[in-house]
């Protein structure tokens, strides 16, 4: 039997979430499944991604073969660096020590991207925010700057005074 790690969809037509489970090649995609692991959504930036890391390690361990949209999930939380290391372990190329560090250094190094990525996306949104008040704010001057031009011109035209008929009828003729 095929075990494999893979997405189930979930959700609405446009706003699909997915769960990441073990499950044999031969079921549906949504159908019946031997366990599940995590929680993916691509709707959010970054995408959101909650996987229990040991039970994930340890399938793919035992040899769960990942489809690729879940390999690329498995990576980015670094199950498939941890798996790497491991089998350095195994065939002696590694010590559990040396394991452990290196994936520390690596997770650390991860973490410290995902953050910059948030900083950078909050501070893109806060522009793009303020931008658009300043435009706002200088479409408004442009308008009230028309409008009082405007009445100003009104205002200084002086209507013309009408002709005065009794002056004529003063002067006798």
């Amino acid at each position: 039997m095929a075990v494999k790690i893979r997405l189930q969809r979930h959700g609405k037509k446009d706003s699909a979430f997915f769960q990441v489970v073990v499950a044999d090649g031969r079921a549906p995609r949504d159908g019946k499944f031997i366990e599940k692991l995590g929680v993916y959504n691509p709707g959010t930036n970054p995408a959101t991604i909650d996987i229990n890391f040991d039970k994930t390690l340890d399938w793919v361990m035992k040899g769960a073969q990942p489809t690729d949209t879940c390999r690329a999930i498995l990576s980015y939380k670094g199950i498939m660096l941890k798996k790497h290391l491991l089998d350095g372990v195994r065939k002696g190329a590694l010590t559990e020590a040396q394991v452990e560090q290196k994936f520390s250094k690596w997770l650390q190094e991860k973490e410290g991207k995902i953050t910059s990525k948030k900083d950078r996306l909050a501070g893109d949104a806060k522009k793009k925010k303020s931008d658009q008040v300043k435009a706002e704010t200088s479409s408004k001057e442009a308008k009230a700057a028309k409008i009082a031009a405007k009445t100003a011109a009104v205002v200084e035209t002086p209507e013309t005074p009408a002709a005065d008929t009794t002056s004529t009828e003063e002067n006798p003729a």
